[in-house]
């Protein structure tokens, strides 16, 4: 009998030992804040993480300036930024990680005959040496470009990639990635850029030098308008424990599959 009643006691001193080991585990918050293009791939490895961890997890698309600006400045754990960081953010103290590669689609209004443009056209078309799609083998109507605001990491890669920094002629430069797709649904002359992550059936991506943009094509480098998904943090300061597992997470193996499953290519 003794020895019943002593088995017991260690059984649940065994459960009280793990149920302490469990009172450990990581609490806190995430917070991330920057580019709208990564809206798609954030949210969904933010909803993984805090379903998983019960860690709290909140994103604030600003941009990718102003995310980058909002961790100088301590506003947040992590910025998102849809380029590479500049020399001048990397002597200020940030450092960048490469999450995903996301090609950068160049969409137009569904019934826009135009299903492909170079690289050259795309740049004449935006500058304003090409302004109407008969040029290009479209319908007699004005080409009315549409862009994102300064600032923005996607306007800074296409415009980087079409080598059209400060010459184009834009007649809209627009906030994020949504009114971008939304306006030029809606018009049938406009031509726009856009996350292919976040492109939808309400508007027509092109080819691009016959390449369409897929993961493959984004992974071997043959659709050439694409620019990577960064991550970026202090570079003289930890992370808190909550941001740092959910760091180690969304950069592992592990999370390769929610990545792909966002149209965007791993850099992992």
């Amino acid at each position: 009998m003794k020895k019943i009643i002593t088995m017991m006691m260690v059984a649940v001193l065994a459960l009280s030992m793990l149920a302490g080991c469990g009172s450990t585990k990581t609490t806190g918050s995430v917070a991330t804040d920057g580019s709208t293009s990564m809206e798609k791939v954030i949210g969904a490895l933010g909803e993984a993480f805090q379903n998983n961890t019960g860690i709290s997890f909140t994103y604030n698309p600003t941009g990718s300036g102003s995310g980058i600006k909002a961790v100088q400045e301590g506003r947040c754990d992590i910025g998102l930024s849809s380029r590479d960081l500049k020399e001048e953010e990397k002597s200020a103290g940030l450092t960048g990680t490469v999450l995903a590669y996301d090609g950068i689609a160049i969409i137009v209004n569904p019934e826009n005959p135009v299903s492909d443009l170079s690289v050259e056209t795309i740049a004449k078309i935006y500058t304003g040496e090409i302004t109407n799609w008969s040029e290009v083998g479209g319908n007699d109507v004005e080409i009315v470009l549409i862009g994102r605001e300064a600032g923005s990491g996607t306007r800074d890669g296409f415009e980087s990639i079409t080598d059209t920094e400060d010459t184009c002629k834009y007649r809209q430069e627009l906030t994020s990635t949504g009114d971008v797709i939304t306006t030029v649904s809606q018009n049938p002359g406009a031509i726009g850029y856009a996350s292919v992550a976040s492109v939808k059936d309400s508007v027509k991506a092109l080819t691009v030098d016959g390449v369409a943009a897929t993961e493959a094509t984004i992974k071997d480098g043959s659709y050439v308008v694409q620019r990577p998904f960064v991550l970026v943090t202090k570079s003289d300061s930890e992370l808190s424990e909550a941001a740092q597992k959910f760091f180690d997470y969304i950069t592992s193996a592990d999370a390769n599959e929610i990545i792909a499953a966002a149209g965007v290519v791993s850099a992992n």
